[in-house]
């Protein structure tokens, strides 16, 4: 049994743990589902979870968030929520990067990034332009202002939990956050996830903060079993519920167990908070007016600029004298089939790359 001590501290359970088998036997299992067979103690209360070495593995609270809050913030996200993705890499179970076979699943992402969607790459392209950092606001934030304000109160009521649970994890992280402007209003974090009824696979995180702490927060729509956060080598895994606070060590391999829908619309809405390092590198020690003015570049190269296009056309017309009537009148047709089917193309790659792959 992986749970060799159990003290209680005020209303606190506190566990001690060791490893249920070794670590070959773990990277065997990377990227693989778990079931609940492998799981051999579930917590649905207030408990910390230390390893035998005495290293801090889960904090968790219940009911620690506000309900006001939590409807705020579903309310504002979960249309966007709704988008699909391929972009999960292992946590989907994928053993590849190719984000057109990969699964596709509800997981999304808002506030910055620092890697560019293969759209954003594509206009770069198209309009000979690349922004000076590899930033890029999403576009939730983007999109929609004023729904983006409205997840900022539950993030902070995240980042004060943080805070006062895992302080020193926490001032390692907020002094790299008060570095940079591209972050979520004024919390250690640079990016959110959102995943709806998504079972991950066995996965560790990747790109955040090593000398922070990983997060998980759960809205409940409707009526479902399973979903558990499990960290499988330790055969342990924590219920988290609408209002619950997770805090966990997420560079150990985790993964959630499979959600069974008990309702046909019912709805598990998870949201991860974190500082993208890269995000902090590429940014900390920027002005307020650089930040405006990059998040300003990036929108501006979203789509072709359809006047500028036909000044170029009109332009380039011009410099052709006709011979006569008929010849100019076919060249002109000719040059506006040409350009509706350079249009078409461009449409459809557009339509292509925005399925999900801009988010």
């Amino acid at each position: 049994m992986p749970i060799i001590k159990t003290e209680t501290k005020g209303k606190i359970k506190v566990y001690t743990v060791e490893k249920d088998f070794s670590d070959e036997k773990m990277e065997q299992k990377m990227s693989k589902k778990i079931t609940r067979d492998q799981i051999k103690k579930i917590i649905d209360h207030d408990a910390d979870v230390y390893t035998s070495e005495g290293e801090l593995l889960i904090r968790f609270r219940k009911n620690a968030l506000p309900k006001t809050h939590i409807d705020a913030f579903y309310d504002a996200v979960i249309k966007f929520a709704h988008n699909t993705t391929g972009n999960r890499g292992t946590a989907s179970g994928s053993k590849t990067m190719n984000i057109a076979t990969n699964p596709r699943v509800m997981s999304n992402i808002f506030g910055y990034f620092d890697r560019w969607t293969p759209f954003q790459k594509y206009m770069f392209k198209k309009k000979g332009k690349w922004p000076s950092i590899d930033i890029r606001e999403c576009r939730f934030n983007m999109d929609s202002p004023d729904l983006y304000q409205k997840t900022i109160p539950l993030i902070d009521d995240i980042d004060e939990l943080y805070k006062k649970l895992t302080p020193d994890h926490y001032a390692k992280q907020i002094k790299k956050a008060n570095e940079t402007h591209f972050r979520v209003g004024k919390t250690a974090f640079t990016t959110i996830t959102t995943n709806v009824n998504y079972q991950t696979t066995i996965h560790t995180d990747k790109g955040d903060d090593e000398e922070g702490f990983g997060n998980l927060a759960v809205i409940e729509r409707g009526k479902y079993e399973g979903g558990e956060t499990c960290i499988p080598q330790y055969g342990i895994g924590v219920d988290v519920r609408t209002g619950d606070m997770l805090f966990m060590d997420v560079h150990e391999p985790h993964a959630n167990l499979p959600i069974v829908l008990k309702e046909k619309d019912a709805k598990r809405l998870s949201i991860v908070c974190y500082l993208r390092k890269n995000v902090w590198l590429r940014t900390k020690g920027k002005s307020k007016d650089f930040f405006e003015a990059h998040n300003k570049t990036v929108r501006a190269l979203r789509f072709l600029d359809p006047k500028k296009n036909k000044q170029s056309q009109n332009k380039e017309s011009k410099n052709k004298e006709p011979q006569n009537k008929e010849s100019n009148h076919s060249k002109t047709q000719k040059t506006s089939e040409k350009n509706e089917k350079k249009q078409s193309k461009h449409n459809k790659t557009q339509r292509k790359y925005k399925k999900g792959w801009f988010y």
